[in-house]
């Protein structure tokens, strides 16, 4: 794993774009991505259920906590398209941690993410056995830190959302610099994994080697 990536160095992970695309529903995809894999996943204020209601996906939000075995039989997981949220391993933290929950919110600048403690489904060893890292396919979305701290400014004014009542942009950019990293360890595992920096725009694949980068491509 790449050291623990700072909120200076936005995009985070360098990517470049996905050549061969299909169109499911008016949304771009890479080739060999099927409508019944995507989860979409990402920080807040992201875009994540814009680009479901986009596919004609599952309404409802569902959580995975990552440090649970088995987290990918998840009943939650069972409806795609649909938008998830990570419960994610910190250094010290007995327990995972959303990036909205009160725990969290805090103590962003002190937690450390912990990849270590998050638990992958089994590499498929045999022809009757069930490739559970290629039957999900991650869409991240990540879009600029700037962007997220506009869209939820705007969002704020509905009331919809509690986590709006108090926006920091830097702890915004952190979040994205986390789940950025959870990307690139999924995508180091073996895991289908593709980046968006807006709900509109079509997917990009992590760089090969997974080099970080501190300019956006």
């Amino acid at each position: 794993m790449n050291e623990p990536l700072t909120p200076a160095d936005y995009p985070f992970v360098a990517s470049e774009p996905v050549a061969d695309l299909v169109e499911i529903r008016g949304v771009p995809l890479a080739r060999g991505v099927r409508f019944g894999q995507i989860l979409v996943t990402g920080p807040p204020g992201s875009g994540k259920s814009t680009l479901i209601r986009r596919l004609g996906g599952w309404p409802e939000e569902g959580y995975v906590d990552l440090t649970c075995n088995g987290w990918w039989r998840s009943r939650s997981l069972a409806l795609r398209p649909r938008e998830i949220h990570f419960g994610l391993p910190f250094v010290g933290e007995p327990r995972a941690l959303a990036l909205f929950d009160p725990e969290w919110l805090p103590r962003w600048r002190e937690l450390e993410l912990e990849p270590a403690r998050i638990r992958l489904p089994p590499v498929k060893r045999h022809p009757w056995s069930t490739d559970w890292r290629g039957r999900l396919d991650f869409e991240f979305l990540l879009p600029p830190p700037e962007t997220i701290v506009v869209s939820r400014r705007a969002r704020a004014r509905w009331g919809t959302h509690p986590i709006d009542a108090s926006i920091d942009p830097d702890q915004i950019r952190a979040q994205v610099a986390i789940y950025s990293q959870v990307a690139l360890y999924f995508q180091q595992q073996g895991m289908i994994v593709h980046l968006r920096e807006q709900s509109n725009q079509p997917p990009r694949r992590i760089h090969p080697y997974g080099e970080t980068q501190t300019t956006r491509p």
